[in-house]
């Protein structure tokens, strides 16, 4: 095919794959090649009539280049057509426009990956257009099948269908956490052939090993994409870097995989991407825990050393084959000079980088203002006098060295010294916190950005990758104001949680989603306060996080309150007496009952020395919650209305709806239906008015409980669509666990079977039953009553809503209804 021959400027993408070829060769033998090459010839025939230019063939598999959107539409519908009639062939098809690079090697650009992820998703029989295709065709013959995540591509394709027919869903990466990939995975064919291989066959553990930035985190994520439909129960990626700790993986991966503890993952057949393990390895044992639970989970690990636990298979990732280097690199210098053309000068800066996907990565945004000899000669300079390091660490670890400090060294002083300050910061970080802690601006920030040493993500985030970080801290730990910048972090964040609300004492809107995204920093300003003995400033900041420990982190925030109250003798009295009020509510959220109560009398206790009627009321409603738990009405009767005293006494609202609440559930439990209503409705109507999100939800749900029992579903839906909006904004998926499970029995008791199956089936694949809010939840009730509504509807819906996660479920929902 010669260059000249094909479309440009605008120009449609056809690609066809035939659905279960290796299967169909097994099953008609020597027909097979017959059957193929009758396929072949009518497909060509449909095309040509078309005006579409065969770009080239594979086995059964077409690319085929089209000027005009619409004539490429036709000659999908004209084939399909052809070869329908009951042969044994099943074609899908994808269709793709855009304006791709003409090169001396054909077609180049993301365009040619999106048409062929499109086909890649589709079934036998089944024709699918891409959002720029339709725009240009008549759309009334294509159905919307909605936005998807395909693999190696940067945002969600709203993918259309040609024709009514019925197909199951597409095979996109819908189901999955894997952060979507900004680029196609250059190489690694090979590799990934043996990593999906061994995942599905008989390997329960894999470990990519290499240097920093040889690519184990991209092919890991790559062979997560492609085994999506091997694991039902998901494929969860877990990123590790940010954890200071080996006692945080346990909670990290458990979150992330939506179980209350590891082992419950053992029997699902899911696949754990636990990346960057290097720091953790004393967490090991918690993998070895994990696999021996059970038989169908699988993990594939990223880390500079293996875990060293049986049966694990150590997996090496080397540096790129020249071939494969040289395309990762001209992709990437396209990306910011679409002219660029590789000469021998190319090739030889890929050998000089020793094929390191990072140091390509970085070198490549100097091509935008240098060619490839310039920059090969600044290389040939800078190199030998940068291969330091320890004697024993591998050559490519200093080769990488070598390669950051160069583009650090390109930086001018000021960008030099800035770019040291960010290291700063753990996991990802705003521009803001930029501002403020490092002195950043949008154009200094910027200017590093574009050199690659710090990633810019959704909206105003930035997150400097691991390794790179690593190479900073060395040059920050020599900086003469290290000690002022740590300050200044911890303070920024502490004031950052402050605005947050999440602190009982704080009449404010509660905001969680405002820390959700920190919880690096947290942790790092929490840590750096544990070591300098700040036990003041630690536990300020603790309490003032109160509500986001039991927002699914609720085991790290006891060993934070453990470890700061060991040294709390010298803090006032009243942060004591709120540190360990906090402490026991997170305490009481993780199931350590007796542990809570003796906590909250504790702290009652210093309330009491104060004579702090606000601090006592809060401390009578949680004693009145284990009172009621012990099976001690009158007690929780008494503690409850003494608390809602002293609250009206303040006119304190957002503390008076606590105690109204437990109030109700008394009322309740002693068969006054009434005015327990009565005082739960009082409850929620209080939160909503404060503004208290998180409690107006429970409350709501408590509300609905009771319409469910008296078999009002209308009225019950009602309310958990607002619970359900409420968790969704304060990203508490605690609630949504729970809030999903009864809008499943809401539905089943609707007739909805189908819509209750879809959303028991996302509940049931986050093994969401987590116990939260101040009412006993009875999950094992709800399940048996919802099991005997269950048909066919329920188990087809239930088997869609196992790939959906507990956000998506509830996002699905508010959308339809």
């Amino acid at each position: 095919m010669l260059v000249s021959e094909l479309p440009s400027g605008t120009v449609t993408f056809l690609f066809t794959d035939v659905e279960g070829s290796t299967l169909l060769l097994q099953e008609l033998g020597d027909r097979y090649a017959e059957a193929l090459a009758d396929h072949r010839r009518l497909l060509r025939e449909a095309f040509m009539r078309h005006g579409g230019v065969e770009v080239d063939s594979q086995g059964d598999a077409f690319f085929v280049a089209f000027a005009k959107a619409s004539e490429a539409l036709a000659a999908a519908a004209e084939a399909t057509d052809a070869l329908e009639g009951g042969g044994p062939i099943r074609l899908r098809m994808g269709l793709h426009t855009g304006e791709p690079l003409v090169t001396e090697e054909g077609y180049v650009g993301i365009d040619v990956h999106r048409a062929a992820r499109i086909a890649g998703v589709g079934h036998g029989g089944q024709i699918l257009v891409s959002q720029s295709t339709r725009q240009l065709v008549q759309g009334d013959a294509l159905r919307d099948l909605g936005e998807h995540r395909l693999k190696d591509l940067t945002v969600p394709e709203r993918i259309y269908q040609l024709g009514d027919g019925e197909f199951p869903p597409l095979k996109s990466l819908n189901a999955t956490n894997l952060p979507v990939a900004s680029n196609p995975l250059v190489g690694r064919a090979a590799e990934l052939a043996e990593l999906t291989a061994m995942l599905t066959d008989s390997e329960r553990l894999v470990t990519l090993t290499g240097p920093g930035g040889s690519g184990k985190t991209r092919l890991g994520l790559q062979v997560g994409a492609e085994l999506l439909d091997s694991f039902p129960g998901g494929v969860f990626f877990v990123p590790l870097a940010a954890l200071s700790g080996p006692e945080l993986v346990r909670p990290a991966v458990a979150r992330i995989a939506g179980v209350r503890d590891l082992e419950e993952l053992g029997g699902r057949t899911a696949l754990l991407l636990l990346d960057n393990f290097e720091h953790l390895l004393d967490a090991a044992g918690d993998v070895a825990a994990l696999l021996s639970a059970g038989s169908s989970v699988k993990v594939l690990a990223t880390s500079r050393a293996p875990l060293r636990i049986q049966g694990e298979r150590e997996y090496a990732v080397d540096p790129l084959p020249e071939d494969d280097a040289v395309e990762l690199l001209v992709q990437r210098a396209r990306a910011v000079r679409r002219d660029f053309v590789p000469d021998d000068c190319t090739t030889e800066i890929c050998r000089r980088l020793d094929g390191l996907p990072l140091a390509l990565e970085l070198a490549a945004p100097r091509l935008r203002s240098l060619d490839a000899a310039a920059l090969l000669e600044r290389l040939e300079h800078r190199l030998p006098l940068l291969k330091g390091g320890t004697r024993d660490a591998p050559a490519r670890q200093r080769t990488l060295e070598a390669t950051i400090d160069w583009s650090y060294d390109l930086l001018s002083a000021q960008l030099q010294e800035l770019f040291v300050r960010l290291a700063i910061f753990a996991g990802t970080f705003s521009l803001d916190a930029a501002e403020v802690v490092a002195g950043a601006t949008v154009e200094t920030l910027g200017a590093i950005t574009e050199v690659s040493l710090v990633k810019p993500l959704v909206g105003t985030r930035f997150l400097m990758l691991e390794t790179i970080r690593e190479f900073a801290l060395e040059r920050f730990a020599e900086m003469s104001d290290a000690d002022e910048l740590h300050a200044r972090h911890a303070a920024y964040y502490r004031a950052l949680a402050l605005t947050a609300a999440l602190d009982t004492d704080d009449a404010g809107e509660q905001r969680p989603e405002i820390v959700i995204p920190e919880a690096a920093n947290l942790r790092a300003a929490l840590a750096w306060a544990l070591e300098r003995g700040e036990t003041q400033f630690g536990l300020s900041l603790l309490v003032a996080l109160e509500q986001f420990w039991v927002l699914g982190y609720t085991a790290e925030g006891m060993r934070w309150f453990s470890a700061f109250l060991e040294h709390a003798d010298a803090v006032p009295v009243l942060l004591r007496a709120r540190a360990l009020r906090s402490f026991g509510s997170s305490a009481h959220f993780a199931g350590e009952y007796d542990l809570s109560e003796r906590l909250w009398e504790e702290s009652l206790a210093e309330y009491q020395r104060l004579d702090d009627d606000h601090g006592i009321a809060v401390l009578l409603h949680r004693l009145s919650i284990r009172a009621l738990e012990r099976g001690d009405p009158e007690r929780a009767r008494e503690l409850s209305e003494r608390s809602l005293e002293l609250h009206r006494q303040a006119a304190n609202d957002k503390g008076a709806c606590q105690p109204l609440a437990l109030l109700g559930a008394i009322a309740l439990q002693a068969g006054d239906r009434p005015a327990g209503v009565a005082l739960l409705e009082e409850s929620a109507e209080l939160a909503g008015k404060v503004p208290w999100r998180w409690w107006r939800a429970g409350t709501l749900s408590a509300l609905a409980d009771i319409a469910i029992a008296e078999g009002r579903p209308a009225h019950a839906h009602a309310l958990l669509r607002e619970t359900l909006e409420l968790a969704l904004q304060l990203g508490d998926r605690v609630g949504l666990s729970w809030y999903l499970s009864q809008l499943a029995l809401v539905f089943a008791r609707e007739g909805r079977r189908e819509d209750a199956g879809q959303v028991w089936g996302a509940v049931e694949a986050a093994a969401a039953f987590i116990p939260g809010g101040p009412w006993p939840r009875d999950a094992d009730r709800l399940e048996h009553e919802l099991m005997e509504l269950t048909d066919a509807a329920f188990e087809r819906g239930r088997e869609a809503g196992r790939s959906l996660s507990l956000e998506e479920a509830a996002t699905l929902v508010r959308d339809r209804d």
